[in-house]
């Protein structure tokens, strides 16, 4: 396995270098990179992050910058802390719960009229969750996120303060027990180059292997209550962006416009929404 750089692979993240003069792009100088302290960059060839050494940076970046904030939104099925990283300017951090109520409010609906709706929606900032490493053998996922994070923790560009503006980013960890596992696995070997993706000895999600993203009707596991109470019980975050990777041949990130037909069962604003959002991004490349 060869993993290439993917410092651009999130949505934010695209739009950020695609928008960014590159000399605008010189990072915040407090901030740490994710090399300095996991000891390579997010996306260099044979090195894969495991989530012992995510965490360890999580929580030094959490005392360094102040438009971040570390959430522990629960234990998963081996213990280990499910993290969410909360960014945003460092005044919507002041005021993270107004918002959040504010976010509450309009998805439920209950007792608003169309102008209040209107005025909340002017008030309030845009919740925008994006996640990684559901599927723990598709590396991309929480490789991108930490990626993500410190972009949005270091980059003083005008596009980036816009976004740190408008936004509050809700990055979440979906798998740290299989992450870190993928990760020990693929890295147990000390020449780079005799490290290949080969099949991990247990399933790297406790009971449920691959299929972690299959509990999500269900909520049988911790990380999908986790994740599920932030999503609908306290966050309600009007954009979702759910990384998934392709498998071994081809592309390894696909993006919208997708090709038809959908599938029948989805409402026909579910993807034409999402290609509203690819196009906003496409403007910006």
């Amino acid at each position: 396995m060869s993993l290439k750089s993917v410092s651009c692979l999130s949505l934010l993240s695209v739009a950020i270098c695609a928008a960014a003069p590159l000399a605008a792009q010189a990072p915040r100088p407090n901030i740490s990179t994710p090399k300095s302290v996991i000891g390579f960059n997010m996306g260099d060839d044979y090195m894969l992050a495991n989530y012992d050494q995510i965490e360890a940076y999580l929580k030094k970046l959490s005392t360094e910058s102040d438009r971040m904030k570390l959430v522990d939104i629960g234990p998963t099925e081996e213990g280990r802390h499910q993290y969410m990283v909360i960014i945003s300017s460092p005044e919507n951090m002041k005021k993270l719960d107004h918002y959040k109520e504010i976010s509450a409010k309009l998805s439920h609906a209950e007792g608003l009229t169309d102008a209040q709706a209107h005025a909340l929606a002017e008030e309030g900032k845009s919740i925008v969750w994006i996640d990684g490493g559901l599927h723990a053998s598709e590396t991309v996922g929480q490789t991108q996120l930490v990626e993500t994070i410190y972009e949005l923790n270091s980059f003083t560009d005008p596009e980036t303060m816009r976004f740190l503006n408008d936004d509050i980013a809700l990055l979440v960890f979906c798998n740290p027990d299989g992450d870190d596992l993928v990760a020990k696995w693929y890295m147990r070997e000390q020449d780079p180059q005799k490290r290949v993706d080969s099949p991990t000895p247990r399933l790297w999600t406790k009971y449920i292997g691959h299929d972690d993203n299959r509990d999500f009707y269900m909520n049988n596991m911790k990380e999908s209550t986790n994740m599920s109470r932030i999503l609908f019980r306290e966050w309600f975050p009007q954009l979702m962006y759910n990384h998934h990777q392709t498998g071994p041949a081809g592309a390894v990130i696909f993006m919208p416009p997708f090709r038809d037909p959908f599938n029948f069962h989805y409402d026909p604003l579910i993807p034409v929404k999402i290609e509203e959002v690819h196009r906003a991004v496409q403007h910006l490349v």
